[in-house]
């Protein structure tokens, strides 16, 4: 029987490692999804309090640019991944990509959408290390320790 399997994916080394796993590891009749949140610059677009005019409006258009351009490289990592998924045999019709605009955080909003319908939260390891993991966290870790309703594999 085919899983629901979502790939929390960002333009990591750690997220490719992950997509590479599973075209090695999982049968091919898995429906796989590339899952992005995304930042939401919208929040700071509406961002007029004077405290913050003097300095956030000269870069505002920069930093819309700049934003532009990582969800260009989200896309085309994502891209990349549907095709190595691809290539190993997974049918284009089952690889989702799935780019939302981040609500409650990302970790928060990975699990939300967990729980829509996966079966599995497959997620690379970030590489912190140990002492700074413990005391900064990472969205792997937080996504391990609150999923309640959908198994996690995380891949190192």
């Amino acid at each position: 029987m085919a899983q629901r399997i979502m790939v929390a994916f960002d333009t990591s080394e750690n997220a490719m490692r992950a997509v590479e796993f599973i075209a090695r590891a999982f049968p091919k009749e898995d429906e796989i999804t590339l899952f992005h949140v995304l930042s939401d610059p919208a929040v700071l677009c509406e961002m007029y309090s004077p405290e913050f005019a003097d300095h956030f409006t000269p870069q505002r258009n920069g930093f819309f640019v700049l934003e532009e351009k990582k969800k260009e490289l989200v896309q085309d990592a994502m891209e990349r991944a549907k095709a190595l998924l691809a290539a190993s045999g997974f049918p284009e019709a089952g690889i989702k990509l799935k780019l939302e605009a981040r609500k409650k955080g990302i970790a928060r909003d990975i699990l939300d959408e967990a729980e829509t319908g996966y079966d599995l939260i497959v997620i690379g390891r970030r590489g912190l290390s140990a002492f700074a993991e413990f005391f900064i966290g990472s969205v792997s870790h937080k996504v391990l320790s609150a999923s309640r309703q959908v198994a996690v594999l995380v891949v190192n």
